[in-house]
């Protein structure tokens, strides 16, 4: 590896590799933060689905005791 590092010319080196680390570190940050926003949003649903299960429960309790 270090022979092949070695053989790429100094502009390659010096440009062009930083700019194709910093384009798939952007790439792979912004999967990561997909990824965990998608979760979060997915538990949200979640919460809301048994936020309104829970509030139908209740009124269909008050609704049956009347």
């Amino acid at each position: 590896m270090a022979e092949i590092w070695k053989s790429l010319p100094s502009w390659v080196r010096n440009i062009v590799i930083p700019i194709i680390a910093v384009i798939i570190a952007f790439n792979v940050i912004g999967f990561v933060i997909g990824v965990v926003s998608s979760l979060i949003w997915f538990a949200v649903k979640a919460l809301v689905v048994v936020g309104i299960a829970a509030a139908v429960v209740i009124l269909v309790k008050k609704a049956a005791r009347s």
